[in-house]
């Protein structure tokens, strides 16, 4: 018993140290790969992507997110918890129906972290590590993480390749209308195609667009995005 105690605090804590290493190292370099870009390839998908800094993004396409996925962003902590209260609330009043309220650090969390799926285990990693990179990270670099490994059509991860195979042109220069088709794909862009537009993109980008010109010129969003 005492030989398998010590193996496993010696493997606890390998990994401890392990994870903690990658969320530094991640600071400063981009995720090799992740585990929903395996399984996009896995799943016949493929993988196209192609990683920009935050300076090479045009600022329609960050406040696009920050518009569509999470306007407290500069703001909180990493959780939105009226928006977590919310969402408890409707899915117990609509079980056959989910939804989420996950900001874009916690997306950030799972898709560079974790995997794909609910569960009260992966949901406390994902509490974990939403905490530690919005300690150590800070909000440019969760934003420029997130606008580089979030998936934006059926193996299309990125703003950069979501910019090239959707209108042909780098990220740097897509227009507000141009970025918020992209950010109301978010969802579930597996099923929200940008091209052919489906009816859901159709409906939202116009609301998005409109949310982004009421956001303009927020000077704690200004300050992340210019």
């Amino acid at each position: 018993m005492k030989k398998a105690w010590r193996f496993l605090t010696r493997l606890f804590l390998f990994l401890f140290l392990f994870q903690f290493a990658y969320i530094l190292i991640c600071k400063w370099v981009n995720p090799p790969i992740t585990i929903t870009q395996i399984v996009s390839v896995l799943e016949g998908n493929g993988l196209k992507r192609d990683y920009v800094s935050l300076n090479e993004m045009s600022p329609n396409i960050k406040l696009a997110v920050i518009a569509s996925e999470d306007q407290l962003f500069p703001v909180h902590d990493g959780f939105d918890v009226k928006a977590i209260k919310k969402a408890i609330n409707y899915n117990k009043k609509h079980p056959t129906k989910t939804r989420g309220a996950s900001t874009i650090s916690q997306q950030v969390a799972k898709n560079v972290f974790l995997w794909q799926g609910g569960g009260y285990f992966r949901k406390g990693l994902e509490v974990y590590f939403t905490f530690m990179i919005e300690k150590i990270w800070g909000k440019k670099r969760i934003l420029e993480t997130y606008l580089n490994i979030a998936e934006m059509g059926k193996g299309i991860f990125g703003a950069q390749a979501a910019a090239k195979i959707y209108f042909n042109k780098d990220a740097k220069n897509l227009t507000q209308a141009q970025a918020a088709m992209i950010a109301a794909c978010l969802p579930n862009p597996k099923v929200f195609t940008v091209k052919p537009m489906c009816n859901y993109v159709a409906r939202r980008y116009g609301n998005i667009m409109q949310q982004m010109n009421h956001l303009d010129g927020d000077e704690e969003i200004a300050a992340i995005i210019k």
